[in-house]
């Protein structure tokens, strides 16, 4: 255990990076988003003002992850950490930070609620169907999909430094044709109005809570499974 922790710590060698860009980014999306409020009549919807801003939180931390096995993989080998012993550290870290980040964006949803959406009826920081009035629920609405980007991140770093270049695009290249693939045959057999219906009828916790820590999950066991032949 003491060895999974010493892996874990290596992520936070640079807080300033883990922590501090992703939230910065997402701070600078806040702000533009609020300066457009106050400017626009864009509050004055039906539903008052749905921004998408608070998704670059996530989106950055893949990215953070990403760099995490490619470039804190070798160090952590080179100490003579094992690959198991490092994903285990990683996925502690990544448990920890979804928890933490669902707990601080829970807040900043119930201040936002409370404000009556910052003054000008911005729903940043979960928006539409995403904000559930409810603060437990809402660690989880908020927490699930980061355990998810997390372990997409840690995926994908898996692939560039196992294939390289060569996995890396035959990975997006798979992406593109399976996603494309998927919408050419919905739109063939004209169902998008009932994909539509479907996913309208599911819960938010099986949409927001469910179905991303069953990704995480999956994606957690392939790419620990990618790491065990990882030269770094």
């Amino acid at each position: 255990m003491n060895r999974v922790a010493a892996a874990g710590r290596l992520h936070l060698m640079n807080p300033l990076l883990t922590f501090g860009v992703p939230w910065a980014i997402v701070a600078s999306s806040f702000g533009i988003n609020l300066a457009v409020w106050v400017l626009t009549d864009a509050g004055q919807q039906p539903r008052g003002g749905v921004a998408g801003g608070v998704a670059s939180l996530y989106f950055t931390v893949l990215v953070i992850y990403v760099q995490s096995v490619t470039q804190v993989l070798p160090f952590a080998m080179g100490m003579s950490l094992t690959r198991r012993t490092f994903w285990s550290g990683t996925a502690l870290v990544a448990a920890v930070q979804a928890l933490g980040y669902g707990i601080v964006l829970s807040a900043l949803t119930a201040i936002e609620g409370a404000t009556g959406g910052w003054g000008v009826r911005l729903h940043f920081w979960a928006p539409g169907p995403l904000d559930v009035d409810n603060a437990a629920l809402q660690v989880l609405v908020s927490g699930a999909p980061m355990l998810a980007f997390a372990f997409l991140g840690v995926g994908i770093g898996v692939v560039m430094k196992r294939w390289g270049p060569a996995g890396t695009w035959t990975l997006a290249l798979t992406t593109l044709l399976v996603t494309g693939g998927l919408a050419i045959l919905v739109t063939w057999r004209r169902a998008w109005g009932d994909l539509g219906a479907w996913l309208g009828d599911q819960s938010v916790v099986t949409l927001a809570v469910a179905l991303p820590l069953a990704l995480a999950v999956v994606i957690a066991g392939l790419s620990l499974a990618g790491l065990r032949r990882l030269v770094p």
